[in-house]
């Protein structure tokens, strides 16, 4: 294959945090498995991302895959708060990035920040622009039984009209979404509704915990039930709830558990999260509980899986999927979640645990004190969490979103044979 027609695509994600590093080792691994006649692969990251990247990849001559540092005031500018700042930031340097690299395809690994200037018509001269959708939350009437509030309604109302017009924009190659139920509704609500894909999100690879990873895990007390929240403590995954609703446990429920928070905390809720933490402390000796303000190695993660008998996800009305009810899924463990939303439906829909208002704190506590008495009160379905994972290996997310990216450009060499592009039930 000559050079020039090997379809060239560039990453841009200026957001290290959460899922990105296993996303992106994803997708490079299934481009070396490609090889260079059949894809070329840019990422333009965060410069310490990008570094990290540029000391695991093979040296120049061998490669097909090349890392590319934003500027700090180009991750500023694509991280502000203002969505509609951030989403008109990272198209004009995807834009512009695309044109330097001389790449024919770009993907977006966040779209969502990119609704409002690709509605508006914007493009990056001729070359298809794709990218994953989160949050597509406009189909959560129909599989919710809480009416939305009004600001939600407000939400999904602006969401409807910048999804319409962001399917019709010619420069739109593939919308790939990562919640399983809402190429259907758009199938019924979009006329470019071709151009939605479903991709599975992936299962992290769980690894076999180190020595010193078990070292968190093993201060458990042995006698107590472990429940364990981790993952990005922000406001939303619902920390202070969980807090508040811990200290309303009954002393004789509250003294047969243990429960640790682990995970960096968001900063706008770091000195309220650790004063309460102080104040249960001193006033609940009973309930054991520790605070772990720090991002966990996979195999800490993995050990703490182990060691709990339950997971909790106590969002808050949040909007999109959750790697956390994965991690769950993949070690057998039921969760403690949500009733709202993607995660409430995959929690219903797989057998995955219980779903409740987690935003009730007297029905949070009730639902922790009854799973504290006895863990039979929460059920769950292993073989719903095996099929789960199952259709959401890394492999096949990396070969959807490739395939999905070039827009039609297919190489058998971009995928194995078994691979399928069939959406998810």
């Amino acid at each position: 294959m000559a050079t020039s027609s090997v379809p060239h695509l560039l990453i841009l994600e200026p957001d290290s945090r959460g899922h990105v590093r296993e996303w992106i080792s994803y997708l490079v691994a299934a481009a070396h498995k490609a090889g260079p006649d059949a894809l070329r692969l840019s990422l333009a990251v965060p410069p310490s991302l990008a570094e990290e990247l540029e000391r695991t990849l093979p040296p120049v001559r061998h490669r097909n895959v090349r890392a590319m540092a934003l500027t700090p005031r180009e991750v500023a500018a694509c991280m502000h708060r203002q969505l509609w700042i951030s989403g008109m930031a990272r198209w004009w340097i995807m834009r512009r990035l695309m044109a330097r690299a001389a790449a024919t395809h770009g993907l977006f690994l966040a779209l969502d920040h990119l609704s409002l200037p690709l509605a508006l018509g914007l493009g990056a001269g001729h070359r298809p622009l794709s990218g994953i959708l989160f949050r597509p939350s406009v189909h959560y009437q129909h599989i919710n039984a809480h009416p939305p509030s009004l600001r939600e309604r407000l939400r999904e109302l602006r969401k409807v009209v910048l999804y319409r017009l962001m399917l019709r924009n010619p420069a739109v190659g593939a919308v790939l979404s990562l919640d399983p139920y809402f190429a259907d509704f758009a199938a019924h609500h979009y006329p470019r509704a071709s151009k939605v894909t479903t991709i599975p999100d992936p299962v992290c690879l769980a690894p076999d915990p180190a020595a010193d990873e078990r070292r968190l895990a093993t201060r458990v007390p042995n006698e107590r039930k472990l429940f364990l929240l981790f993952g990005e403590l922000t406001a939303r995954k619902g920390v202070l709830v969980l807090l508040e609703a811990l200290q309303r446990v009954p002393p004789e429920l509250a003294c047969q558990i243990a429960v640790v928070v682990a995970g960096p905390l968001d900063p706008p809720i770091r000195d309220a999260v650790r004063s309460t933490v102080a104040h249960i402390h001193r006033l609940r000796p009973d309930l054991w509980l520790h605070l772990e303000d720090r991002r966990l190695a996979s195999g800490e993660i993995v050990a703490l899986l182990e060691r709990s008998q339950v997971v909790l996800a106590p969002y808050q009305r949040f909007v999109g999927s959750s790697g956390i009810i994965l991690w769950a899924a993949q070690a057998r463990r039921p969760v403690l979640c949500q009733d709202y939303g993607l995660v409430g439906r995959l929690t219903r829909d797989f057998g995955l645990g219980m779903a409740l208002d987690t935003t009730d704190t007297a029905a949070l506590a009730q639902a922790l004190g009854a799973v504290a008495r006895d863990t039979a009160a929460i059920k769950f379905d292993t073989r719903g969490m095996e099929r789960l994972c199952n259709e959401r290996k890394p492999e096949r997310f990396a070969q959807i979103v490739i395939e999905g990216a070039l827009c039609g450009h297919h190489d058998t060499r971009l995928a194995p044979a078994s691979a399928g592009r069939e959406a998810l039930p």
